[in-house]
């Protein structure tokens, strides 16, 4: 039974690897897994100082390849055949993620670099400035074709063929009025992949939702949503962002998501 569920917009409370086996016919999958970077380290958060810890959920237990082998088979299963998953990483766990998505069978098509405008400052001064994540994209089936919306890709990108190299700034505080999650995605990045690998009507899932930037893209561009997460305080933020959405409506959201042009309709077949 979902935790929250109007329209199309549904969130269900829970590990989704205890979940996914009621959920099927999948198109899309977004998914941010924990990094596990959660190690009583530091890092700089609007010229403070503060701890790199973001929650039990984010440390680290276990074999991390047994972790991504378990989640990511639970996603294959509740797939399309012609479904495809987004998957977020940083060199701590996207090597992992890889190797499991090729043990699993899936196509790896592109390895999307997020560049940020707008990273983090190395405060050690003992390496390179971290300022990209990673986004793996991978379909299904070797032999299965997917979908790629080219065209309005080529559109967003000046009418050249769009690269894998994305450059987005980081998540903006008007995306945070609702209330803050440490890891959130920025709509810039998560609409981009919606669109890119979706229809009007389409399903999309994300096992670890958060505050469910992948519902909000999927409500705004006419999708179906489906978000699982384990904490609670999530879920409800998550709940806050959809409220606010329908309260603000979807052309509010487009003017102000980078990387999109103003006046397109992007609700067209």
């Amino acid at each position: 039974m979902p935790y929250f569920k109007e329209g199309t917009f549904e969130l269900y409370h829970g590990d989704c690897c205890d979940m996914l086996s009621t959920i099927h016919d999948i198109d899309m999958v977004f998914a941010d897994p924990p990094y596990f970077l959660s190690n009583g380290g530091l890092t700089i958060n609007s010229g403070k100082i503060v701890s790199v810890n973001k929650g039990d959920w984010d440390s680290r237990s276990g074999d991390i390849d047994e972790f991504n082998y378990k989640w990511i088979k639970s996603v294959r299963d509740s797939l399309k055949p012609s479904g495809t998953v987004w998957i977020c990483g940083t060199m701590h766990n996207i090597y992992s993620i890889v190797k499991v998505l090729e043990n699993l069978g899936f196509k790896i098509l592109n390895t999307i670099t997020w560049q940020k405008k707008n990273p983090p400052p190395n405060f050690s001064c003992r390496f390179f400035t971290h300022s990209t994540e990673f986004i793996i994209w991978a379909r299904k089936s070797e032999k299965v074709g997917h979908y790629f919306n080219y065209d309005l890709m080529r559109e967003l990108n000046g009418g050249k063929q769009m690269k894998d190299v994305w450059t987005f700034s980081a998540i903006s505080r008007w995306e945070k009025v609702n209330g803050k999650h440490p890891t959130q995605k920025p709509l810039s990045v998560v609409s981009r992949a919606v669109l890119a690998s979706t229809k009007l009507g389409d399903r999309i899932l994300d096992p670890f939702c958060g505050s469910s930037t992948t519902g909000i893209a999927a409500s705004i561009f006419g999708r179906e949503y489906i978000g699982i997460d384990t904490e609670l305080e999530y879920l409800e933020l998550s709940k806050r962002r959809y409220e606010e959405l329908i309260k603000n409506g979807n052309e509010y959201y487009i003017k102000k998501i980078e990387g999109l042009i103003d006046g397109f309709d992007y609700l067209k077949p």
